[in-house]
């Protein structure tokens, strides 16, 4: 990253920080890519990072295919004014109030159901995370096990009518609700001057896509792709500014939110 040109592509979320919002994704954004995701934490900055931004814009929002209460346990410190947003926007926590959105309950009890059966029936080295009312299936600890995922994934979509997301030698299975983080980006930025989101993964896609619609709308907008070796060329191919990774990610919100407050 070429830091000044980089940064000096976020200036329109500093023409008005009081009237922006600014959104980000988790894993491989504010934490690295690990093989366990259960051992996924957050970089040491990262919650104060969030919590000086909160200080100085309209809204600051962390949106993540994980559950609200591991999102909350990783970012411990970041205050109440940041909102969580989890399961790629159907369970939230604003105000320290944590719920899953009413469309999503029905889906809790088949969600289970799944993810019990993908236990039992998961090879050596295959994770599966339960999420309310949704669940992902991870094989990074188990390369060869990708083909059998999708086949077992698409069966129980079949079977239940969750839906197919792929991620980062993952797959998620979710309800077919048209929830996803591009809804939680507009609702965020709804009656914004300007907002930002960064992503990593093929899951931001719907938000960079809100962001585009806000933009066409007349809102000043920013989409910062985290880059590694696995990211989505389509993700890299509509960002404004693409970063190496999740210390150039946070070490460009630090900027921000250092720029806000000497404003």
């Amino acid at each position: 990253m070429d830091d000044g040109t980089s940064f000096a592509r976020l200036a329109p979320l500093l023409v008005a920080p009081d009237a922006t919002a600014v959104l980000t994704d988790f894993d491989g954004t504010l934490s690295p890519i690990v093989a366990d995701p259960d051992e996924a934490v957050a970089l040491a900055g990262a919650p104060g990072v969030l919590a000086r931004l909160a200080e100085h814009f309209a809204a600051v929002a962390v949106v993540s295919g994980r559950p609200v209460s591991f999102l909350a346990d990783r970012l411990a410190g970041a205050g109440v004014s940041v909102a969580l947003f989890g399961v790629y926007g159907l369970e939230e926590m604003v105000g320290g109030e944590v719920r899953v959105v009413p469309e999503a309950q029905a889906w809790l009890a088949p969600a289970a159901a799944v993810a019990a059966a993908a236990v039992a029936a998961a090879p050596p080295g295959v994770g599966v995370e339960a999420k309310g009312p949704a669940l992902a299936i991870h094989w990074r600890r188990a390369p060869g096990a990708g083909p059998w995922a999708l086949g077992f994934a698409r069966e129980w979509a079949q079977r239940t009518g969750l839906v197919l997301q792929p991620g980062r030698r993952a797959l998620e299975m979710r309800p077919p609700l048209g929830i996803d983080k591009g809804q939680v980006v507009g609702r965020v930025a709804a009656g914004c001057r300007a907002a930002c989101f960064v992503g990593d993964d093929a899951g931001d896609l719907p938000a960079f896509a809100a962001l585009d619609r806000l933009g066409a709308g007349g809102m000043a907008v920013v989409k910062v792709a985290v880059a590694d070796e696995e990211s989505p060329p389509a993700l890299l191919a509509s960002a404004d500014l693409v970063v190496a990774g999740p210390d150039e990610a946070l070490a460009l919100l630090g900027r921000l939110a250092e720029a806000a407050a000497g404003r």
